[in-house]
């Protein structure tokens, strides 16, 4: 007898040809954490390992006939990634709308690893008024942490970010540190969790190499353990704990950022 599909998380995301982040990155996190990743492209980039040199918007009409098709498949998670337009942004709230109750974690992808740019602040505000209130977790690093939250001026104050993004209507946000260590942390990554009820954190080593996809893995594999059914504060830490092995055990291709290494060790929780 087959064995029934595990818990389905829905993704829509860019398409990465490098696989280190975008669609691919999310389907690997996804199956290591106990689910199955069903992919809805929002934008194809050109990129490689060292930055992203062009994004085309996927077709919205396209993006939403997917959700149609897929809507019979029991969704137990989505997972948000890059929005490189108003058209795909819009299509993407409304296929969320499509599945009332479904834990929705947002990766908000504003910038690639090499610095190029994948947003402007018009965008920022249509993410703020039209997904937050519609997101259960955002895990922003700290760049997209402050550029989502202008009205801000003290730059180190994360947590006057986060309750600002909670007041949008956002359950949760997940502040990740890797790309710019608090003060006096230099030699660690402290990821904050920031919600109405509790506020918590983890530290990690913090690895000597720049990644390419570690934001992709953390949001999926926390799509996946919300899927399975664990409780958000679990779910964050087997999601972090499950990216730091994949970029400790990660890999160096011949020039740029290294790859997160997310499918040969099976995972165990």
């Amino acid at each position: 007898m087959r064995r029934p599909l595990p818990p389905v998380v829905l993704v829509l995301a860019g398409h990465d040809p490098t696989g280190g982040a975008g669609l691919m990155a999310d389907s690997e996190a996804v199956a290591a954490c106990g689910g199955w990743a069903v992919t809805i492209p929002t934008a194809l980039t050109v990129q490689n390992c060292h930055n992203v040199s062009r994004v085309m918007p996927a077709d919205p009409g396209s993006m939403r006939q997917m959700a149609e098709a897929v809507s019979d498949m029991q969704i137990a998670a989505i997972k948000l990634g890059l929005l490189a337009d108003e058209a795909t942004l819009r299509a993407a709230e409304q296929i969320i709308r499509r599945f009332p109750g479904v834990p929705v974690v947002a990766d908000p992808v504003l910038k690639a690893g090499g610095g190029a740019v994948l947003s402007t602040a018009a965008l920022q505000t249509l993410y703020r008024d039209r997904l937050l209130p519609l997101v259960d977790i955002l895990t922003p690093n700290r760049f997209e942490l402050a550029a989502l939250t202008p009205e801000i001026l003290e730059s180190h104050d994360d947590t006057a970010r986060a309750v600002s993004l909670l007041s949008q209507g956002c359950q949760a946000v997940l502040v990740t540190a890797t790309d710019d260590p608090l003060p006096g942390s230099a030699e660690q990554v402290v990821h904050t969790l920031h919600s109405p009820d509790t506020t918590r954190q983890w530290q990690w080593p913090r690895l000597p190499d720049v990644f390419h996809g570690s934001g992709c893995t953390l949001a999926s594999a926390l799509a996946a353990r919300l899927a399975v059914g664990e409780r958000l504060p679990t779910a964050c830490e087997q999601a972090q704990h499950f990216t730091w092995e994949s970029l400790s055990h990660g890999y160096q291709p011949p020039s740029g950022q290294c790859l997160p290494n997310r499918l040969p060790r099976p995972v165990r929780f």
